[in-house]
């Protein structure tokens, strides 16, 4: 995909979630909401550990779709749990940020519903 059409798509999501949540939204705070989904139990008081947790449970379910994670299931605790299946190719910064934000654009175009 071409820089300038990830950059426009990229506009576009965060625009539409600062307004449905009104708050400035940047890449981690996206994986945050992704995480909680994935996570779903809802609302849940989380301390700082458990906050970086659902961050991760986002990027594994990110780039699960890309072949780097393979789904497990849930623990006794509801959490779930992916496993490495390829090694993650050595990226650039800015390699790895467009990788995250493609991703998260293929996660909520496939997570849309209609409205």
């Amino acid at each position: 995909m071409a820089a300038d059409e990830l950059n426009v798509r990229w506009a576009k999501l965060v625009k539409r979630l600062n307004t449905e949540f009104d708050q400035d939204f940047e890449v981690e705070g996206i994986l945050f909401l992704i995480g909680l989904q994935e996570l779903g139990k809802g609302y849940v008081k989380l301390n700082k550990h458990q906050k970086m947790e659902v961050m991760h449970i986002a990027v594994c379910a990110l780039l699960e779709k890309y072949g780097y994670y393979n789904y497990l299931g849930k623990d006794a605790d509801g959490w779930p749990h992916w496993e490495p299946t390829e090694l993650l190719p050595h990226l650039s910064s800015m390699q790895q940020h467009k990788l995250i934000k493609d991703a998260i654009l293929t996660y909520f175009e496939e997570n849309e519903t209609e409205e």
